[in-house]
């Protein structure tokens, strides 16, 4: 008997910034994630958690970061405490208070497959993808790895064993090859559920040569030109306008690109060019999987989701970290880490201001791409606020799937997000009554257009009118003083209730 619900692909893309598809206002050629967007939903305001793994987390499971054990940042390879802080919401681990998106569908018939970045805990088994509700799992448990020969303890599984790269591996294509192999795999009429999450284009930077050759001179205009020509596009396509949006001022700690020495400029370019590449060729990726759907019939019934797991990654300084004779080295060892600069991390965001980490605009705003030839018809913006804790409702709504109550032999908390089916036929859904987020003790809420903020080095809420100012330049915050009252009460209160301590808490014995 054939079953008549939608397949789901979830696609992460990881550090790409606000402005960094072509459908977006980028200059970098992305055809076939600009075609899923013309086709279907782009969402202009929609929220990650402003760093990988807390995204992760939330995205999996429905929860905010800090009910799931991951309030700060995974355990890294090497060391299996380092983020373990001996508190409920920072164990550095996906813990087992919670269900995650493959367990749920597992349970309502749908075939459950992984390829791609982890980063939700790879020092027990328990903690692997496998053992968290997927039948099929290829890719990375780390947080990162190098593109074009992943070594451990960065390596590669599939399944649970490890195994070795090719030749001619690139991780992007090769987590899209193992998500087609899974597809023509299937031999039966049950959906399917894939989560391809990309490591592109974190850090390192690596990309195939015939790629970052598209680009490479076409960043010596500077990043100062590129911002406002990225600004422009986006007014003229919708996604902002002069009234609700300026373009942020360059970032203070960044020279103006006339200020470097040409030689400088050079390795400037050089560094957005593969950055750019690593872009282009997951967009690329993204069609090859299109094409697959197509061939194998499923395309029609395929729901497609596309999001970004936090804003440009300002990593590495001003200009970058790494030497420049060690990007696109396949024999990367200390030089994994090699990136492409606060600089350009202002561009990735434009028209924002600050990047990953951060609870502003910079580092947590991406568009969500909802892509169904089945149920959106025509291409709509949609301009309602949303974010992570939305998308497990919808996937739950897709599949006709129930949250339980219970996992593992413990009550779960109940979801507080809200699915965004409904809006797929009306366009706009009403706003959530209110939104948080903490990360790095960067914390935030929102309510309506109110936005409150409080930077991690400050101690003092800043208030915003995204309605008139999204990009976040003119704080209100003494001009409404009973708003931030209000906002910064509620976040106390929800920072309660979910598990949130300061990020420097002491480490309870355990």
């Amino acid at each position: 008997m054939t079953d008549h619900r939608p397949n789901i692909v979830l696609i992460l893309a990881d550090d790409m910034g606000y402005s960094d598809l072509g459908c977006m206002g980028s200059e970098i050629h992305t055809p076939n994630l600009d075609s899923l967007a013309a086709g279907g939903q782009l969402h202009t305001q929609f929220y990650n958690s402003a760093r990988c793994c807390p995204t992760r987390a939330s995205l999996i499971t429905g929860l905010h970061p800090h009910q799931t054990g991951i309030g700060h940042m995974t355990n890294t390879p090497v060391n299996a405490q380092s983020d373990d802080r001996g508190v409920f919401g920072y164990r550095g681990f996906l813990n087992h208070n919670c269900v995650t998106m493959a367990e749920v569908l597992r349970d309502a018939g749908y075939h459950t497959w992984m390829s791609g970045k982890w980063h939700l805990g790879l020092h027990e088994k328990d903690q692997w993808p496998t053992r968290r509700g997927f039948e099929r799992f290829f890719g990375i448990h780390a947080g990162a790895c190098n593109y074009l020969n992943p070594q451990p303890p960065n390596g590669l599984y599939l399944q649970e064993e490890p195994v070795q790269p090719g030749s001619d591996f690139y991780s992007t294509d090769a987590f899209t090859d193992y998500a087609i192999q899974f597809l023509k795999e299937k031999e039966d009429h049950a959906p399917f559920f894939l989560y391809l999450a990309y490591n592109a284009p974190h850090w390192p930077l690596q990309a195939p040569a015939e790629n970052v050759a598209q680009y490479r001179g076409r960043y010596l205009a500077g990043w100062d030109v590129l911002r406002q020509q990225r600004y422009e596009r986006m007014l003229e396509k919708g996604i902002l306008t002069r009234e609700n949006c300026r373009l942020s001022p360059r970032d203070e700690e960044v020279r103006a690109w006339d200020a470097l020495t040409p030689e400088q400029q050079d390795e400037m370019d050089y560094r957005m060019a593969v950055y750019a590449a690593q872009v282009e060729r997951m967009d690329e990726n993204i069609g090859r999987l299109v094409e697959a759907l197509k061939a194998q019939n499923e395309y029609e019934n395929t729901v497609i989701f596309f999001l970004s797991d936090n804003g440009g990654c300002a990593e590495g300084g001003e200009l970058g970290r790494g030497a420049v004779e060690e990007i696109c080295n396949p024999q990367l060892s200390h030089g994994l880490m090699v990136s492409y600069g606060r600089a350009w991390a202002n561009l990735s965001n434009a028209p924002f201001r600050l990047y990953k980490h951060y609870v502003h605009e910079g580092g947590m705003a991406t568009p969500l791409i909802v892509h169904s030839p089945r149920l959106i018809s025509v291409h709509q913006q949609v301009e309602t606020p949303s974010y992570l804790i939305d998308l497990m409702p919808t996937l739950l709504e897709l599949a006709d799937a129930s949250y339980p109550t219970e996992a593992f032999g413990v009550p779960i908390p109940p979801l507080e997000g809200r699915s965004l089916v409904p809006g797929f036929a009306a366009g706009n859904l009403p706003p959530h009554e209110i939104m948080f987020w903490e990360h790095e003790d960067n914390c935030s809420v929102r309510m309506g257009d109110w936005k409150a903020i409080q930077k991690f080095d400050t101690g003092q809420w800043a208030l915003y009118n995204l309605a008139t100012d999204r990009s976040e330049l003119e704080d209100l915050a003494d001009q409404y003083p009973d708003v931030v009252n209000l906002l910064s009460r509620l976040w106390h209160q929800w920072a309660e209730s979910h598990h949130v301590v300061p990020k420097y808490a002491v480490k309870a014995d355990t």
